[in-house]
């Protein structure tokens, strides 16, 4: 779920596209689940996974930077500028 990286973390995440509201559900199949409203077409879902986890951790869209699952519900997002013990605190896992 958590990748610790030498100036960051790896997020691995399975995303659930056009949900009723954006939040984080929790752990799923070594994955964090995260719900959210934007439909999984052009990007949308994409560039809205980024502001809602730059708004939830309180850090700037500049420190994210999609690493794998472009196109598909499994995703890694990489974060710059924080560690493991500050992520996890808050998320809250």
């Amino acid at each position: 779920m958590i990748e610790v990286t030498k100036g960051g973390v790896r997020l691995h995440l399975f995303i659930q596209p056009n949900s009723s509201k954006d939040e984080i559900v929790g752990p799923y199949n070594d994955e964090l689940k995260i719900k959210l409203t934007a439909p999984p077409v052009d990007g949308k879902a994409n560039e809205a996974l980024i502001k809602f986890l730059a708004g939830v951790l309180k850090m700037p869209k500049k420190n994210f930077t999609l690493i794998r699952g472009d196109a598909g519900r499994h995703k890694v997002v990489e974060i710059s500028g924080i560690d493991e013990e500050e992520l996890r605190n808050r998320i809250k896992i």
